[in-house]
């Protein structure tokens, strides 16, 4: 019976250290894995599209040009973090770029809540358009790398 209690309360004290251990975080990237579209489109495919399936594909963009170009100095592509462009992960700097992407949602959050509301108003051509014109910047963003 005590060699029980005693395995039971030794199992209890692992399991409770490993639950309050420091985990050592991963560091953050300085765009999101989650950035990025799917597919690039051309007019006759935008064309054939429902405007729903057009508005959700033009925020998705928004979206993934907001994330991405304030960045471009740094990188195109996610996975690119501080400590690997040899920016110091001190305190300050990890707020600084977490104090970005709170305000980068807050935006977002902003913009989607507008665009959700006036956006069906818009043309459907001109959403097309819109739509292609960002793919572009998408498409230009990637062969930016190519410059430096």
């Amino acid at each position: 019976m005590k060699m029980k209690i005693m395995l039971l309360s030794f199992s209890m004290f692992m399991l409770a250290s490993t639950g309050f251990a420091q985990k050592k975080k991963a560091p953050k990237g300085i765009i999101s894995d989650q950035v990025g579209i799917k597919k690039y489109h051309n007019k006759s495919d935008l064309e054939r599209m429902q405007k729903g399936a057009l508005l959700v594909l033009y925020k998705e963009r928004i979206e993934t040009l907001v994330k991405m170009l304030p960045y471009i100095a740094f990188a195109t592509k996610p996975g690119v973090t501080m400590a690997s462009l040899g920016i110091p992960t001190n305190s300050d700097n990890t707020k600084a770029l977490d104090s970005q992407f709170e305000a980068t949602d807050d935006f977002l959050e902003t913009t989607n809540e507008f665009q959700d509301r006036i956006l069906p108003y818009s043309d459907t051509k001109n959403l097309i358009a819109a739509i292609l014109f960002y793919e572009e910047t998408l498409k230009s963003l990637h062969e930016y790398s190519e410059f430096h």
